[in-house]
């Protein structure tokens, strides 16, 4: 079978202006959690564990190509009841500033979506599972947005923990109009890089596993489009929608 061709290309990802200043940075900000805060999460994380006591990590987006965390098995899976979205916002850290905010990746509601399965160390469990709630939770936060899962491989059934989309914050973004979805994937950047440079290594690590999810693709080729087409920064549509969402 001929590979697909992405639109998003290299060359394109690379139009999109580098994150420059102060203004989005982690590193200072008041509103980070405390050790405390993440072993406590770690606690409530583990106490829904199975009775096996295997701790797997589904990834849907960049856990699947810098998981930043040690495994000892991976394997292919398929999660019922959720699907991809870029639904989480605005973000203003990582692939965001507040003068460029983007949309984060998550899994909402609807569908099925297939991904991969990542097992922690038995031995080094807990170590991991800290690396990723640092990750995934970098701000303080009400209510702890990681849920136990079972995801459908070849090898059988696992039980895995997921950072879904929680409906009831703030955070969680229904109707934003596409594009605007796509203006925010093709001017946003932060100090991890640019929302477009995302979009494109997702993709391009899900193909490689065989996996095809085509609104990530169609994504991509109107991300692709909007970069082409210019101008390089948000439009003040997408700045209102933004400033309205932090209100």
């Amino acid at each position: 079978m001929t590979a697909r061709v992405m639109r998003l290309t290299p060359e394109i990802v690379a139009r999109v202006p580098p994150f420059s200043g102060e203004a989005g940075r982690l590193a200072g900000r008041s509103d980070r959690p405390e050790e405390a805060d993440y072993a406590a999460a770690a606690d409530h994380v583990l106490a829904g564990a199975p009775e096996t006591g295997e701790v797997w990590v589904f990834a849907y987006g960049s856990l699947i190509w810098n998981p930043e965390f040690d495994f000892d098995q991976e394997r292919l899976g398929r999660v019922a009841g959720w699907h991809r979205s870029f639904c989480l916002g605005w973000v203003r850290i990582y692939r965001g500033t507040p003068e460029r905010p983007g949309l984060m990746l998550a899994l909402d509601h609807g569908g099925s979506c297939k991904g991969v399965v990542f097992r922690l160390p038995p031995e080094r469990m807990r170590e991991n599972l800290l690396k990723i709630l640092r990750r995934e939770m970098p701000l303080k936060w009400e209510r702890i947005s990681v849920r136990w899962i079972t995801v459908q491989t070849a090898e059988g059934p696992v039980r895995a923990i997921v950072f879904p989309a929680d409906r009831r914050k703030d955070s969680y973004l229904s109707g934003v109009p596409e594009e605007l979805v796509v203006e925010a994937l093709a001017t946003a950047a932060g100090e991890r890089g640019s929302m477009a440079e995302y979009l494109a290594s997702t993709i391009a690590h899900l193909e490689e596993r065989g996996i095809h999810d085509r609104y990530l693709w169609q994504m991509q080729e109107a991300v692709a489009a909007r970069i082409e087409a210019g101008p390089p920064g948000p439009s003040a549509a997408l700045l209102a929608a933004a400033q309205g969402a932090a209100r």
